[in-house]
């Protein structure tokens, strides 16, 4: 069966390329996206693993996976020093996120899912161990994975409401794939009943809670926080109202609001992350239509303490002054900067993004109404009144007019938030030691199989 379904898949990710390559060209050419890692995206020739130790693949789609597998890294090289780790990415972004952050380790493309890119990717890694992020379903690498030896497992599983009726609904083609996995560690209980009743094995569902909040800074004078906050040229008497990983019109609303507030809160300051980099000009543009002083974060970082560096950091201490953030993987320091914060994609049709970076640092944090994808962080944060829901443009003016008009509320908003992620960590401790006894089978029945 899995052979007919793997040239099944296989005609269908060809022919999905095929209708989408107008789309891929296009996007190459103006955005620059897709030019990279062909050979090891079709072909599976991702770099070639010559050591004879042990080795974990962990898969992280983009920046969000790539940021939220770094405790677990760092847990494998605390408690087995001896194991490789290997890093695979499918964006750009991640991939680039993932090249910076885990500098000292192999990163790479992940291959398309077609049966003979995966067949030589594993061939060439050679692992004892494939690690899925979050929700990472590729049929024919997960069978490559397994009929090489080794264990594959998803760790940090959710599954939203869309994509539970659309597994549920291909049931019949979703189980057979889910009960080859060795583990599923899902976020919560709810996330477990429906990986069950999506096929998967019940003894091998187990309940880790959310890597999220391991992964959270909870300290305002990290070294990357105090940095960018020396960079920016804020003081501490000025506030920051920061909007992260937004979308249009996010980045409109709150650029709107600061106007309207700068006037009776000079020390208000305003940073804009938009999610996708692709977007960074559209922003810049909008910045400079505003009439108000902004600048570039690739700016910053650019320039060195010269006539240069003065000129700009005194036009960021302008009263009425702005950041467009227009690098990657630096939004969690940048939350350490901040006082009021709205979590973007939550307006529009994206269903969020992560909501506690804010929420470790004591931010004093909203969010618009859609935000399917952290369902299960939104409900604790909302129980714990450790965050506000804004339904649109005018609730968030009113939030942040608010939370400048009575500052020690807006910290205790922020408090009770950060006390939540403190309380909830220990995951990712739970998770690799699931994971080590799994490299511990992967290697007897290993050796099993070569001794017969």
């Amino acid at each position: 069966m899995f052979r007919l379904l793997s040239w099944l898949l296989n005609g269908v990710y060809l022919t999905l390329i095929l209708i989408a390559s107008p789309w891929i060209i296009w996007s190459a050419l103006k955005h620059r996206k897709y030019r990279e890692g062909f050979g090891e995206k079709l072909l599976g020739r991702v770099p070639r693993r010559e050591g004879s130790q042990g080795c974990i693949w962990l898969h992280a789609v983009s920046v969000g996976e790539v940021n939220l597998l770094a405790t677990t890294l760092s847990e494998f090289e605390r408690r087995c020093p001896k194991l490789e780790l290997v890093i695979s990415t499918t964006t750009k972004a991640g991939y680039d996120l993932a090249r910076l952050k885990y500098a000292d380790r192999t990163v790479f493309y992940c291959p398309l899912d077609l049966s003979w890119a995966v067949r030589t990717a594993i061939r060439r890694v050679r692992p004892k161990l494939l690690v899925l992020a979050e929700l990472e379903l590729w049929p024919n690498l997960i069978q490559a994975a397994k009929k090489s030896g080794a264990a594959v497992a998803i760790i940090n599983g959710r599954m939203g409401d869309k994509s539970f009726r659309g597994y549920h609904r291909l049931r019949w083609v979703v189980a057979p794939v889910l009960r080859q996995l060795d583990m599923i560690a899902v976020q919560n209980e709810e996330i477990a009943e429906r990986f069950r009743l999506c096929g998967a094995n019940c003894d091998r569902v187990v309940t880790t809670g959310s890597l999220k909040f391991d992964g959270a800074q909870t300290d305002h004078e990290n070294a990357k926080t105090r940095e960018l906050r020396r960079l920016a040229g804020i003081t501490k008497d000025e506030i920051v109202f920061l909007a992260g990983s937004t979308q249009a019109p996010e980045e409109q609303y709150a650029l709107e609001i600061f106007q309207a507030l700068s006037v009776e809160y000079p020390t208000l300051r305003l940073i804009l992350v938009p999610r996708h980099p692709e977007r960074f000009e559209e922003v810049a543009q909008m910045l400079e239509r505003s009439g108000v002083r902004w600048a570039r974060r690739s700016e910053l970082g650019s320039v060195s303490a010269s006539e240069n560096d003065a000129t700009i950091h005194s036009a960021i201490r302008n009263p009425q002054s702005a950041i467009l953030i227009d690098t990657i993987g630096e939004l969690g320091a940048w939350w350490g900067t901040a006082s009021i914060g709205f979590v973007g994609g939550t307006f529009g049709a994206r269903g969020g993004q992560n909501m506690l970076e804010p929420a470790a640092y004591g931010v004093a944090t909203c969010f618009g109404p859609n935000t399917w994808n952290f369902r299960d962080i939104v409900s604790q944060l909302l129980a714990a009144r450790g965050a506000t829901v804004v339904q649109n443009r005018d609730e968030l003016l009113r939030f942040v007019r608010q939370s400048l008009e009575d500052p020690q509320s807006a910290q205790q908003l922020g408090q009770r938030a950060r006390e939540l992620v403190l309380s909830q960590q220990g995951a990712t401790e739970r998770t690799v030691d699931l994971l080590i006894t799994l490299i511990d089978s992967s290697t007897y029945t290993e050796t099993a199989r070569n001794a017969a």
